[in-house]
């Protein structure tokens, strides 16, 4: 029988590659506002209501993985902004944990991002003359990283009080793009900072399939000059870079 995982905000570009990568592995359930553009098994939920979280989680799901994310411009200048930002990236991240605590679901893989350190890095380089690690202090330029990074932390709380079997691995994303090969010939950053289709769906395969309690991990493919380091990511789940931005431009050539 097949684990099942529910994706929660599994109606984006990340929700989708992983759905058409992982389905035949694994049973997928997609929560989201919206409903996305193919899944087997939708329901409908707003993850910044706790009780409506709580009671549309299969009780039966094996992993959660947390995908949420919006967008915003003025969150350190508008009050409503901020408000929203934070009911999203830490209040419904906690929700998810705590449901999953509550209905015994001992694994949540958890979005987080390559923000929580982008104090380091410009246009997709490193500011430290060498890769960025998880050991390096989270400074975020902005109110994103900063409530990713206390979402992790706050995993690092539950995950570590024994009687909440509950395992949580954070995957710091680099770029991810729903037409990877036509953004990286536009976008020079991405030549650096890109994380493929098909090292998404290994990386969250790696993490569901992981027996390591609490964990930290830049997702980034093996870009030349990348800015974030994997080596953690290879020591502690396996993950190798099976393609990169480099390989999709020659792919590109051939096609033209």
């Amino acid at each position: 029988m097949k684990k099942k995982v529910t994706i929660i905000g599994g109606a984006g570009t990340i929700g989708s590659i992983l759905y058409q990568g992982l389905s035949s592995k694994y049973h997928i359930v997609i929560l989201d506002k919206k409903a996305p553009e193919q899944a087997e098994e939708f329901i409908e939920v707003n993850a910044t209501d706790y009780d409506s979280l709580h009671s549309s989680i299969p009780k039966d799901s094996d992993a959660l993985i947390n995908l949420l994310t919006m967008k915003s411009h003025n969150d350190l200048q508008d009050i409503q902004e901020f408000q929203n930002m934070t009911q999203l990236h830490f209040m419904a991240s906690f929700y998810a944990m705590h449901a999953a605590i509550t209905l015994g679901i001992p694994k949540i893989v958890y979005a987080s991002s390559n923000h929580t350190t982008d104090y380091y890095e410009k246009d997709g380089f490193s500011t430290l003359g060498r890769e960025v690690t998880t050991e390096d202090y989270p400074y975020s330029n902005g109110l994103y990283g900063v409530l990713k990074l206390a979402s992790e932390n706050i995993g690092h709380i539950l995950s570590h009080q024994t009687e909440n079997n509950l395992s949580l691995i954070n995957l710091r994303i680099g770029s991810v793009h729903p037409n990877e090969m036509e953004a990286v010939k536009e976008d020079d950053r991405l030549h650096r900072t890109l994380l493929t289709h098909e090292d998404t769906v290994q990386l969250f395969d790696l993490a569901l399939e992981s027996t390591v309690r609490y964990g930290t991990y830049y997702g980034v493919s093996d870009n030349p000059q990348k800015p974030w380091s994997t080596e953690n990511a290879f020591e502690q789940l396996g993950f190798i870079s099976r393609s990169n931005a480099l390989n999709l431009l020659k792919k590109e050539k051939e096609i033209e």
